[in-house]
């Protein structure tokens, strides 16, 4: 790969915009338009997702995603990333995306390369337009369970069969995908994922990601003892992302969850172990920060319990990367449970 530039090859071509060939047919019009004119913010984050993995595909290979993204979201992120280029910007949009991605990607075939791991199921809440049953090789011994809205995973599973038919080249990579209708606001939601061929007292990696901070405190914190209660069952691993209060204040926004203390927070709801990233370190990094003035090295050299920069008197707005397990058995700290905040 030639010369990097704040995580953007010198070679991508960021002036033209390719869009995929599936995006010209009726059919895949027709499910975007739907989209555009009856999906709420929340849903159509999902397809803002899908365009930040489709413009960053020099580091993540998703050959779905443009089309999950569809032609707007891939047309809106193309010249934000544009302009920074143009201005030579410290953080090319986007990168918290490819990073995020990335991260959990290692995490969870980490997670199932450890000898306990082996064949876990994997439950994705809130999974939006995720593709990893058709692009991640280590859930080859694993089940998947994706829960979403409804019209979330029948827009999903519709576009997808569109890009099955037109090629042979797509495949699941998972050993089975079950895609569960639950609101995971409601109390059911884990009764319709066990009707669904979920195993309670089988090894399980869940994965939150970019969903916690769009549920309300109760509705979050609710999610977030389910899971943990699946600890004193079985071998249990926690992937979440989580913003802090800072990052829930910007102006519009549809952020409400926060935690300052992750790290905190999940030993006492029942988790023993619990790691935290933030992005710029060692395992969330991924080559993509170059530029010494970024925002996240920044912040990573500041006490996580200022909420503003001393220097500028900005908001320290931070996103945190967490991996919590727990099983049967375990032992929680009593001095990380103590200093819940």
């Amino acid at each position: 790969m030639s010369k990097q530039e704040n995580g953007v090859p010198e070679d991508q071509h960021w002036q033209e915009l390719k869009l995929p060939h599936w995006l010209f047919s009726e059919t895949v019009r027709d499910i975007h338009s739907t989209i555009e004119n009856e999906w709420d913010s929340l849903q159509k984050s999902a397809c803002q997702i899908a365009a930040g993995r489709a413009l960053w595909n020099h580091v993540i290979n998703d050959p779905l995603a443009g089309l999950l993204a569809g032609e707007t979201y891939l047309r809106s992120l193309h010249e934000k990333i544009k302009k920074d280029r143009h201005n030579n910007a410290t953080e090319i949009s986007g990168v918290i995306l490819a990073v995020r991605t990335l991260w959990f990607d290692s995490k969870i075939e980490a997670a199932l390369n450890s000898v306990r791991g082996r064949g876990s199921q994997i439950v994705l809440l809130g999974a939006g337009m995720d593709t990893r049953s058709y692009r991640l090789g280590c859930l080859m011994e694993s089940d998947v369970f994706e829960v979403d809205f409804p019209s979330v995973l029948q827009v999903k599973d519709a576009l997808i069969q569109a890009a099955v038919r037109s090629t042979e080249n797509i495949r699941m990579t998972a050993k089975s995908l079950t895609r569960v209708a639950a609101d995971i606001r409601e109390n059911d939601w884990l009764e319709k994922l066990q009707h669904s061929g979920f195993v309670l007292e089988k090894s399980t990696v869940w994965v939150l990601e970019g969903i916690l901070y769009y549920l309300s405190q109760s509705h979050a914190m609710q999610v977030l003892k389910v899971i943990a209660d699946k600890c004193a069952l079985t071998e249990t691993v926690l992937l979440a992302d989580f913003m802090n209060k800072p990052s829930t204040m910007l102006c519009n926004s549809v952020f409400d969850f926060y935690s300052d203390w992750p790290d905190h927070l999940l030993p006492s709801l029942g988790f023993s172990h619990v790691n935290l990233s933030q992005i710029g370190d060692p395992d969330a990094h991924f080559g993509l920060l170059h530029d010494p003035q970024n925002l996240f090295d920044k912040l990573r050299n500041l006490p996580r319990s200022l909420q503003t920069h001393p220097d500028d008197g900005t908001p320290c707005r931070r996103l945190y990367l967490v991996q919590a397990s727990g099983s049967p058995n375990q032992q929680i700290p009593f001095s990380t449970v103590s200093n819940v905040v």
